[in-house]
């Protein structure tokens, strides 16, 4: 027999952990790429990973070693809808159902929930099952439920995201905050300090190895221009249209520069009004807009990017995006609020919130000075090795399971007990 629960890493085997994704997956952007990439490397490290999800995803990514479960047979969908929707009241009900069922089944240690609507169904699995809740917090309702634009009127979006956000926090054993604001707005409404440990998203190094940017160069006409690059959803918390407005603050000294607009979903009603903007700010002949693209396809895309941009002041969690720049190795210019893990003309250049002439400044800085691009670039990178590999932080999260888990009674396991197959859907 051996004890799963015991604090002495030797003499146990790994943890049985749910894993709740409220979400179409696995897609190509934020969250769901997060939990995929947690899940497998926590797969890889010894734990047995059980990935509780909707029916849908795309099809094209792949799950190397977590067991996915669904709530409905798969369903390929390459174009997921980010936020909320009428559709996921039900799929969340079955994504309860599906997620008790699997605790009792694979004998689960520890729920891992991600995002609210992930820590909800999470709190009502607690209470049914018992078993201890981990909250895996990445950003605040308040800063984004109502640029959905779901719930109208706005008012009315913007206080159920400040009830959202002072009920979730309660009821999880333990929160992790991907980043410290994040943390620290916790604390200071009224979370106790020792429940909430600061646990940022990760990345795959290996992920950016192999870029082919010339397929694309070709394909998108760039012809030596210099080019500005942003990479993401197009919802107004992003804030796409500061971007625009620091483009044609670019454009007064580099009219031959060209912003790139990679996202990996189509949104046409947000498309459409920056489309507008970008028009009445005479910038369109500048932009190329691109959505979708593959997952496989983003390092060819980045390694196009003479400058990177986090155009959002407003942000309590950890930009993928900013992230993701850093992997690739290209200089960043971000403002404030976006700037997670990164310091002032050492990784990123950095610039006052909202100030959007200050941001189209900086974009010419770097485009002016390829040196200073290249230098904040490749240190951008080193910090991203050095502090975001997803092997480093899932050893905190492990620390994390074990103490839930050393608190509690301890669930026994025998040695050859069968285990699910890897990457298997259920």
């Amino acid at each position: 027999m051996r004890n799963v629960a015991s604090n002495d890493r030797t003499q146990k085997s790994g943890y049985a952990v749910a894993m709740v994704a409220a979400c179409p997956f696995p897609a190509n952007h934020g969250s769901a790429a997060s939990i995929r990439e947690m899940s497998d490397t926590l797969s890889e490290m010894g734990h047995n990973v059980h990935i509780v999800t909707y029916p849908t995803g795309q099809d094209d990514i792949k799950v190397r070693c977590a067991t996915v479960h669904r709530t409905a047979p798969f369903r390929p969908e390459s174009n997921a809808k980010v936020g909320p929707s009428s559709e996921k009241f039900l799929l969340d009900f079955q994504l309860l159902r599906l997620l008790c069922r699997v605790i009792r089944r694979e004998r689960i240690d520890v729920i891992h929930a991600h995002n609210y609507e992930g820590a909800l169904v999470g709190i009502m699995a607690k209470w049914i099952t018992g078993r201890p809740l981990l909250y895996n917090a990445v950003n605040l309702m308040a800063d984004e439920l109502a640029g959905y634009r779901f719930i109208r009127p706005a008012w009315l979006a913007h206080a159920i995201a400040r009830g959202l956000d002072w009920f979730t926090p309660i009821f999880p054993n333990h929160i992790t905050a991907v980043s410290p604001e994040l943390r620290d707005w916790f604390i200071k409404h009224g979370v106790p300090a020792g429940k909430v440990d600061m646990v940022p998203a990760g990345i795959e190094p290996e992920m950016f190895d192999h870029p082919e940017p010339e397929k694309l160069r070709q394909q998108c006409q760039i012809n030596g221009r210099p080019v500005v690059m942003y990479t993401g959803v197009l919802n107004a918390f992003q804030r796409v249209d500061y971007l625009l407005r620091a483009f044609a603050v670019v454009l007064q000294s580099q009219p031959d520069a060209l912003l790139l607009m990679v996202s990996p979903l189509v949104s046409e009603s947000h498309e459409k009004e920056h489309k507008q903007l970008a028009a009445e700010l005479g910038l369109s002949r500048s932009i190329i807009w691109i959505a979708p693209h593959a997952l496989a396809d983003l390092p060819s895309y980045l390694a196009l990017a003479d400058v990177t941009v986090v155009p959002r002041p407003e942000c309590p969690g950890h930009p993928v995006k900013l992230l993701n720049y850093m992997l690739a190795g290209k200089p960043i210019v971000s403002f404030a609020g976006g700037a997670k893990g990164v310091r002032h003309m050492h990784d990123a250049l950095i610039v006052p919130n909202h100030d959007c002439e200050a941001l189209g400044r900086g974009i010419v800085t770097l485009l002016n000075d390829p040196a200073l691009a290249a230098e904040l670039g490749a240190n951008a990178r080193a910090t991203v090795l050095a502090e975001f590999d997803w092997r480093q932080i899932c050893c905190k999260i492990e620390r994390i399971y074990d103490q839930l888990l050393g608190a509690s009674p301890a669930p026994v396991r025998t040695l050859n007990e069968p285990v699910a197959p890897a990457a298997a859907e259920r």
